[in-house]
């Protein structure tokens, strides 16, 4: 498929993007061998295949979460330079 050079200014211009005059034949040349491919791609039978979200098999790496005891509340207060009320005090950071 052949793209022209028009249409790439069009495409440069709703993209905001500069394309110089001296790589206009290359870029045309680039983006023609591009949309010949996609057209290849289109003729091939995909029935019956099923999408694919990556091209690779991927699986979680994440751990399984364990509910485990926290750190006891007075303990944790224990080591606060100021408590009120059963919770750390600390400096207001926001002004009224």
């Amino acid at each position: 498929m052949k793209i022209t050079q028009e249409e790439i200014k069009k495409i440069a211009l709703l993209s905001r993007l500069e394309v110089k005059e001296e790589h206009m034949g290359h870029m045309e040349k680039e983006l023609s061998d591009i949309l010949s491919y996609v057209a290849e791609l289109n003729e091939l039978d995909l029935e019956g295949v099923e999408p694919m979200a990556h091209a690779v098999p991927i699986h979680n790496v994440f751990r399984e979460d364990v509910t485990k005891p926290s750190l006891d509340h007075d303990l944790a207060l224990s080591n606060a330079p100021e408590e009120e009320d059963g919770y750390f005090k600390v400096p207001r950071v926001v002004q009224e």
